[in-house]
């Protein structure tokens, strides 16, 4: 369990948290002719060989990354301007569902081994709940907001560099904290404390679009973060008591 955490460890880190932008737009137009394309491999190679630290998985290692590889190679034929949102969710459930079938054909793994190094697990368990909430998550709300960010741009006020992003991440991890602590009226108090400080950005504005913008971003990052809180609750309860 522990080895398969920490490949998808290194498979978020590498989609999300190191991989700029730039590069997306580089593959997606340029596909396997972009330069970044292999940088982007190389970047979870050495991600996998940090995290696994073993010698004797170079095979894992190989098939992981030549399996992400092709999987990136699908999305950037396929995906079009028009199924970006479908693709970006098809894409990443691609990605993991091909890492936990190659986890599982190299390691056949025994149940018992679910139970062994708690800790260790616990550990990587809430490393990657805490990669979710925050990079990953907010890549995800800012593509699935795709579509209404174009309708705003042309409206948009100045703010300041990068704020949205943070109070994202900051949002979303009180909500998760709040959620594994079993502690649900603090979320109630935290959706109505940014309430009152949005009412009078959206009062100002007098914009319908704005306004169901704003909401809809603050229940997809209240979502992402509550729906990670209650699977890690899960699976702490399931295989980690």
């Amino acid at each position: 369990m522990m080895l398969l955490l920490k490949i998808i460890g290194a498979h978020l880190i590498g989609d999300f948290v190191l991989q700029p932008k730039s590069w997306v737009i580089s593959k997606e137009n340029k596909g396997i002719k972009s330069s970044r394309f292999y940088l982007h491999l190389a970047v979870h190679a050495g991600l996998l060989w940090l995290f696994l630290w073993d010698w004797k998985l170079w095979g894992l290692i190989t098939i992981l990354v030549f399996t992400h590889g092709v999987i990136d190679i699908l999305k950037s034929i396929f995906q079009k301007e028009t199924n970006k949102i479908q693709w970006f969710i098809f894409d990443q459930a691609l990605h993991v569902t091909s890492i936990i079938t190659i986890w599982w054909l190299w390691f056949t793994p025994e149940i018992i081994e679910y139970f062994t190094d708690i800790l260790t697990d616990l550990f990587w368990l809430y490393a990657l709940a805490l990669i979710t909430i925050t990079s990953v998550s907010g890549i995800a709300i800012q593509v699935l907001l795709t579509k209404w960010t174009r309708e705003l741009k042309d409206n948009a006020d100045a703010s300041l560099s990068n704020a949205g992003k943070y109070i994202g991440y900051i949002e979303r991890f009180l909500v998760f904290i709040f959620v594994v602590t079993n502690n649900w009226p603090a979320i109630g108090f935290l959706l109505t404390t940014k309430s009152i400080f949005r009412f009078g950005d959206l009062k100002e504005a007098k914009d319908r679009k704005l306004t169901e913008y704003i909401l809809v971003g603050t229940l997809l990052s209240f979502g992402f973060a509550i729906f990670i809180g209650v699977l890690v609750q899960f699976l702490q309860q399931a295989f980690f008591n």
